[in-house]
C-alpha cells in the first residue's frame, strides 16, 4: 500500500467566539478613547485588551489535517493557519471500529447511554450538513475516541485495511 491521502477540515467558528472577539475589539477601542480623553493609564488597558484579542484569535481559529499513509493515520491541529501540531499518530491495524456517530457499532461509546467511558477528541468541522464518524482506536495501549469528518476515499481505504471494522454511511 503505497499511497498518501490528505484531508483538510476547517472548523466553523462558534457564535460565542464571534461575540467574544467583537467584545474585545469594542473594549480595546473604548479603553483607547478613554485613555486619550481622561487618563493615559487607560491606554495600558487598551494595549492589554489588544494583546488578549490577538492571542485568543490565534488559538480560537483551528483547522485539522488528516493524513493517511498505508496503515498510519495522523491528525494534525493547525492554529491560526500557521502553527501546526501533530495531535495523534495512529496505526489503523489497532482500530476497533470506525462508523457514523449514530451507528450501533459505536453505541457503547456514546456520551449519554454508552457503557464505556474513554477519552474523546473532536476533530470535526461543526458543519451540520457534513456527517461525522466515530473511530475507536488504541493509542499507547489505551482506547481513545476520535470524532472525524472522513471522506469517501479515506473510508474506502480504511475499509480495505479493516473490512469488518469500518462501517460506511449509507
Amino acid at each position: 500500500m503505497d499511497y498518501r491521502m490528505v484531508k483538510q477540515v476547517h472548523r466553523r467558528v462558534k457564535t460565542s467566539t464571534k461575540i467574544l472577539t467583537k467584545t474585545m475589539i469594542v473594549l480595546c477601542v473604548l479603553f483607547l478613547l478613554m485613555g486619550i480623553v481622561f487618563d493615559r493609564g487607560m491606554m495600558l488597558l487598551a494595549l492589554l485588551t489588544a494583546g488578549m484579542y490577538f492571542f485568543y484569535e490565534a488559538y480560537s481559529v483551528k483547522d485539522y489535517e488528516y493524513t493517511m499513509e498505508g496503515t498510519r493515520f495522523t491528525v494534525t491541529v493547525i492554529h491560526a493557519k500557521r502553527r501546526r501540531r501533530e495531535a495523534h499518530r495512529l496505526d489503523l491495524k489497532q482500530m476497533e471500529v470506525a462508523a457514523p456517530h449514530w451507528h450501533e457499532a459505536v453505541a457503547k461509546y456514546r456520551l449519554k447511554g454508552g457503557t464505556e467511558k474513554i477519552p474523546k477528541y473532536d476533530y470535526t468541522s461543526y458543519e451540520p450538513e457534513i456527517p461525522y464518524y466515530t473511530m475507536i482506536i488504541l493509542k499507547n495501549r489505551k482506547k481513545i475516541k476520535l470524532l472525524l469528518d472522513l471522506d469517501e476515499d479515506m473510508l474506502q481505504a480504511m475499509k480495505r485495511i479493516n473490512p469488518q471494522k469500518v462501517f460506511v454511511h449509507n
